[in-house]
């Protein structure tokens, strides 16, 4: 499997996925100003779509959505408990999860890193992710993740969503629940081993 990736960005989620896995993937770095891979490929020739994460994999069929690619690698290695089964209501819960980062958290920091965004546009972003922040520290008040005792996919994603606030200048202090968090999730292994691929510890 290769999975396509621009470092600090959403990628990282299913690169910290990978490495929690343990199987056998490669990466390869993508110029998202220029639409070229490292090793000088078309990414919309291998991607339409054109954003990170994309993997390809061994087949040569392609997937792209985090969410998407989180879950269909957790359900490779099941014992790995990163993902509940199928059709249980706790898979439901954790789909409801991926889909509250997406949409609430990931796309409330979009018009930061759009220099086209309006100021007013960033207010109403920034007001937003503060509301949703509150709730998801709410959350993490009295379990270490997401679903509770056990690190899921999910969590690979808010704790990737969670490192572009200091690029806003987002102060997470405000919420002790979630600093305490960042820091558990920081300090696992596979984690580390995907920050350090990525040049980002």
């Amino acid at each position: 499997m290769k999975l396509f990736i621009k470092p600090g960005a959403c990628s990282l989620s299913p690169h910290i996925v990978l490495e929690e896995l343990g199987l056998p993937y490669e990466t390869e770095v993508v110029d998202l100003a220029r639409k070229t891979t490292a090793s000088g490929l078309d990414f919309l020739a291998i991607n339409p779509k054109g954003y990170v994460p994309a993997l390809l994999l061994d087949g040569g069929e392609l997937l792209t959505e985090g969410p998407a690619i989180v879950q269909y690698l957790a359900d490779l290695a099941p014992e790995k408990r990163l993902a509940p089964a199928n059709g249980s209501v706790a898979r439901y819960q954790l789909q409801s999860w991926l889909t509250f980062i997406g949409t609430e958290l990931h796309k409330s920091f979009s018009p930061f890193f759009n220099p086209k965004a309006p100021q007013e546009w960033k207010d109403i972003a920034r007001a937003n992710l503060e509301r949703r922040l509150a709730y998801t520290a709410q959350q993490l008040e009295n379990q270490d993740y997401l679903l509770g005792s056990d690190f899921s996919v999910a969590d690979a994603y808010l704790f990737t969503v969670l490192g572009w606030a200091k690029f806003i200048k987002l102060d997470l202090g405000a919420w002790p629940a979630l600093v305490a968090y960042q820091a558990r999730v920081a300090a696992r292994p596979a984690v580390q081993a995907a920050l350090k691929a990525e040049g980002l510890a």
